[in-house]
């Protein structure tokens, strides 16, 4: 097998002999990619089918990468730079070959020839001189002629040459600044906002890295996957849209838990695409950034992308998302959320009607339970305690915008008979996360003890980012020896259970926290779960290889956004998989939206349960759970 270059003449043989290269290792583009990424200079199948199908040389950069990930050595890639070298001293199209100088006519027949020869030697003689005269004289002046000619084609060589490496700068410095503008990419759908954070959409053939280098195992084995799904040119596109990086005081997402969101959601679409169906899954990240600031853009790329049918996850329950999903629901495209518990935040579209009449959602339907149905639960617990309760809450995001989550959760208190019986109106403390948490947090903490009554339990509504703060807060309280229990939201399942431990191992500042969710992963998988089969295969497939990458088994357990962002997708593609007929074997997005609200009587076999889709939108049944951390009253 040839490792050297052919016979290169132009830059279009040099980028073809590339190719030859490749094709010759029997390497792929997701293999090249690999190799590449092995030794620190990844190169995606984007990147390198864009770079050897544009009409100009490649970066020599580039070139030694690209022959580096095919196993050259040093050695063997030398004779590649040097063809590169000579190709850009060369001008494009090479340089013209000098023209031969004009053939001379030969002289007619002289009428002196055939005159009397008596006087001809004479007149021949000086006829003769003047020929040697003149042809010496012409000569002179072809020489300097031709001379000039050379030093005209060498000069304009050099120009051409040097006016192709300042297009080649040129074209480099509007590369660099086109990547600097999107992630690093050639990606368009992918832009660089302020502070460095990387937004928008990708399909894995970018850079790994782009939304971070948590996510790159996740986002390589998504490149290779959505490389094999397309390859038959039969696939439809889901579309995973969250808050997937996290800078400033906008976050609300923890590394950890979008990482497990991603890698949950990738996992559902392996798993549905090692079926027997020819019709394939493609899955891209949508990225809407810190706090879902940057969701129109995002959004907007959505629309372009090829054979979309459907967006899950759908970020959290903000304002942020009810305007991205009116956006989606314009366009007639499905969507199917994880995380989302607020009220309303539903087909219904009541999530934001305050008091008019909603204005529906049609096409979103949702994996999980509503803050009412976790409140009526907590209701029904709590309600034949004797108990005093404060209410905690934030109404807004870090961005100013509706925080739609925390305001639903205020509004159940306040309205389910188990928990409202409880309340002193007296004890009402809000704070506004654009202000900073930690000093306010304490203050309130120190209120609850100068209440009115003695407060022994508190209902938080805000997000559980606060909640360790506010635990703390609790726990040097003035009056911490008495003990308080906290009922919070479905969120509480991000809290480290250390943090309660290391506040009740003092002995002086007893505190519960209560909240209401889906089974614990303990319980899913527990033989009691009349499906702990289908949570036992998706903890299997998570675990499991994909494509070359690892997901630490610990990710698929820790909370609910991994097995929920399964659980999403799973109904995405169950209802791609019913809209699939052998007269539609593409379906589209109207045929998808059609099938999801078809999904009865526990059509999705989801890992959290066998479940159906309402006329609204909503999962039935919902498996609830109460969990108690912390110390017992």
């Amino acid at each position: 097998m040839a490792r050297v270059p052919g016979r290169i003449g132009n830059q279009k043989e040099f980028r073809d002999d590339l190719t030859r290269l490749r094709n010759e290792l029997g390497l792929s583009l997701a293999q090249l990619e690999q190799a590449s990424g092995r030794l620190g200079k990844r190169l995606p199948p984007a990147t390198v089918s864009s770079v050897l199908g544009r009409d100009r040389r490649p970066d020599w950069e580039f070139v030694a990468d690209f022959l580096a990930a095919c196993g050259l050595s040093d050695a063997e890639r030398a004779p590649w730079q040097q063809v590169w070298q000579k190709l850009a001293a060369t001008p494009q199209g090479g340089e013209g070959d000098t023209p031969a100088p004009p053939a001379t006519a030969s002289p007619a027949d002289s009428p002196l020839e055939i005159a009397d020869g008596r006087w001809w030697s004479k007149a021949r003689a000086e006829l003769l001189r003047h020929r040697a005269a003149v042809a010496i004289t012409t000569a002179l002046a072809l020489t300097v002629t031709v001379g000039a000619y050379a030093l005209d084609v060498r000069y304009e060589s050099i120009r051409q040459s040097e006016e192709a490496d300042k297009n080649q700068d040129r074209q480099d410095r509007k590369d660099k600044e086109f990547r600097k503008k999107h992630c690093g990419t050639e990606n368009r759908a992918l832009v660089t906002v302020a502070g460095g954070e990387c937004t928008g959409v990708t399909d894995g053939s970018d850079r790994s890295d782009v939304f971070g280098s948590a996510l790159a195992p996740a986002l390589t084995a998504i490149g290779a996957e959505n490389a094999d799904a397309t390859r038959g040119g039969r696939y439809v596109t889901v579309a995973f849209l969250a808050p997937l990086t996290s800078v400033g005081k906008a976050k609300d997402l923890t590394l950890d838990q979008f990482v497990g969101e991603i890698e949950g959601a990738y996992t559902a679409v392996e798993r549905a695409n090692t079926g027997d169906s020819p019709l394939k899954i493609r899955l891209v990240l949508a990225n809407m950034g810190s706090g879902e600031l940057h969701w129109k853009d995002t959004v907007q790329a959505l629309k372009k992308v090829k054979n979309l049918v459907a967006v899950t996850g759908m970020g959290l329950s903000q304002q942020e998302s009810v305007d991205a999903a009116r956006a989606l629901s314009k366009q007639d495209i499905p969507m199917v959320a994880d995380l989302i518990t607020a009220d309303g935040f539903d087909t219904t579209g009541s999530i934001d009607s305050q008091g008019r009449t909603p204005k529906p959602i049609n096409g979103l339907v949702r994996v999980t339970l509503t803050n009412a149905a976790q409140l009526e639960a907590l209701g029904e617990d709590l309600a034949d305690d004797t108990r005093t309760a404060a209410l905690v809450r934030t109404d807004v995001t870090p961005n100013g915008s509706t925080d739609f989550y925390t305001n639903s959760l205020y509004q159940d208190f306040r309205t389910v008979p188990g928990l409202k019986k409880h309340l002193d109106p007296t004890a009402d403390f809000s704070f506004d996360p654009r202000g900073g948490a930690d000093s306010i947090l304490n203050d309130i903490g120190q209120n609850i003890c100068n209440a009115g009554h003695p407060i022994d339990t508190v209902y938080f509504a805000a997000r559980e980012k606060y909640l360790p703060d506010f635990l703390q807060a609790l726990s040097q309280r003035g009056c911490h020896r008495q003990h308080i229990t906290v009922v919070a939201g479905s969120d509480t399942a991000a809290l480290d259970p250390k943090t309660l431990n290391g506040l009740n191992q003092q002995g002086e500042a007893p505190i519960t926290v209560l909240y209401a969710s889906l089974p614990s992963a303990a319980a899913l998988r527990a033989r009691g779960n009349s499906d702990h089969d289908l949570y036992a295969k998706f903890t299997e497939a998570f675990a499991a290889d994909h494509h070359g990458q690892r997901f630490p088994a610990g990710h698929a357990t820790r909370g609910y956004w991994p097995v929920l962002a399964h659980d999403a997708v799973l109904t995405a593609t169950t209802a791609i998989r019913k809209a699939t007929t052998a007269t539609t074997p593409l379906p589209n997005r109207y045929a998808v939206r059609n099938h999801l609200y078809a999904l009865a009587n526990n059509a999705v076999p989801a890992a959290t349960g066998r479940f159906g889709i309402t006329s609204t939108g909503n999962r039935t049944p919902v498996p609830i759970t109460i969990h108690r951390l912390g110390a017992k009253p």
